[in-house]
């Protein structure tokens, strides 16, 4: 499994953690193309460049926008991500970091989350580095995402809402319901940023994993400081110790309206299940019932478990742990006379022996251009390896 590991000795913020990603491997240009999938009517623009933090180097992201509308609700975030050419998976997963920062925002003041006005994370920077830290993920095939604990100063920091204490109320708020591990640090400025945490606290798993390093990746962060200030992304494989990190989930259902099947399998993707399946069986007395089920890593279990039990007329869960061998996997861009398709491309001991084009991709071209399906996978096969 790939997995990766983000050490925040000097903090996080999203365009230190978009760097990183950068700096191990993700193209500029596969991540400007999912930021213009935005369709955010305003000009962005993504520049890389190689910098130094004292002794260190690091990549360095600007994202250059012309005018940006810093006071956006929550529900203006989630209709540009409903409305993008995103894959379904950055769209829900983007929003469930957004919806993370308005409930840690409406506790803070005192308001409803429709009520909240997102001010510094609102403005387009901070949801291009939501959304790129997604697409980055996604296109660097990391299934699994890791994080050291976090600094924590004194001080304050000026905010559209005035003065306020470090870390940030926000910031503190998200890595409360996150149970964020948090580190003392003598700084007097913010090392953690809002979206730097809603991004590790929605996406990663606290604790220091066991791993082969494969890649890694130096995103540098604004200021100059008395130390090196970087972020570094570890990339790796985990070892197989003889534990298992996954487990299946299953149940028999036979009393449920079958049209409830297909929401339930969306809901399961969205919060982490890596597959979902779905049999026909028959139990007792000769009942057609269905088999639910679910495999996802041992650390998205009990979130699945429990809406499993919410969202469908079960009484009881089978889980049991299990293990799986995997092929390696990388994405490439493809050209077509349609347009650009990413391809996954399965690797065994070094040798690509088959590569699948994005069904999303796929079905964006075959509307776009109003042809079939089938004729967007015949040319995507016609291009050279």
């Amino acid at each position: 499994m790939k997995i990766a590991y983000a050490d925040c000795f000097s903090g996080i913020s999203g365009d230190m953690f978009l760097a990183s990603l950068l700096d191990a491997g993700l193209p500029l240009e596969v991540l400007q193309e999912g930021i213009d999938k935005l369709n955010l009517g305003e000009k962005v623009e993504l520049r890389l460049s190689e910098t130094h933090k004292g002794v260190l180097r690091a990549s360095s992201l600007e994202v250059i926008v012309s005018h940006s509308h810093h006071h956006r609700h929550l529900a203006d975030i989630l209709d540009i991500l409903s409305t993008s050419q995103l894959s379904e998976h950055v769209k829900q997963t983007a929003a469930r970091i957004f919806t993370l920062l308005a409930e840690a925002e409406a506790r803070v003041h005192g308001e409803t989350i429709e009520q909240v006005h997102f001010h510094e994370v609102g403005a387009l920077d901070s949801i291009v580095d939501v959304v790129g830290a997604v697409i980055g993920l996604e296109t660097l095939g990391i299934e699994r995402l890791y994080a050291s604990p976090l600094p924590y100063g004194a001080g304050t920091v000026n905010s559209d809402h005035g003065v306020l204490p470090l870390p940030a109320p926000a910031t503190l708020e998200v890595l409360r319901l996150a149970h964020a591990p948090l580190t003392p640090s003598l700084a007097q400025v913010e090392l953690v940023t809002p979206t730097g945490a809603a991004i590790l606290a929605t996406l990663a798993t606290f604790e220091r994993p066991s791993l082969i390093v494969t890649g890694l990746g130096v995103g540098a962060g604004k200021r100059d400081l008395p130390w090196s200030n970087v972020m570094r992304l570890i990339v790796g494989e985990t070892i197989n110790n003889g534990n298992s990190e996954m487990v299946q989930i299953e149940t028999n259902i036979d009393d449920m309206n079958p049209q409830v099947f297909g929401h339930v399998m969306e809901k399961l993707f969205a919060a982490g299940a890596l597959d979902v399946y779905l049999t026909p069986i028959y139990m007792k007395k000769s009942r057609p019932a269905t088999l639910l089920g679910v495999i996802a890593k041992r650390q998205d279990e009990a979130t699945l478990a429990e809406l499993i039990l919410r969202e469908t007329t079960t009484l009881g869960l089978r889980v049991q742990p299990i293990h799986r061998y995997e092929a390696q996997r990388d994405f490439r861009l493809v050209s077509t006379r349609y347009g650009e398709v990413k391809v996954k491309q399965k690797i065994i001991n070094g040798q690509v022996i088959q590569s699948m084009p994005e069904y999303d991709d796929c079905v964006r071209l075959a509307n776009e251009n109003k042809v079939s399906l089938i004729e967007i996978y015949a040319e995507v096969k016609k291009q050279p390896e």
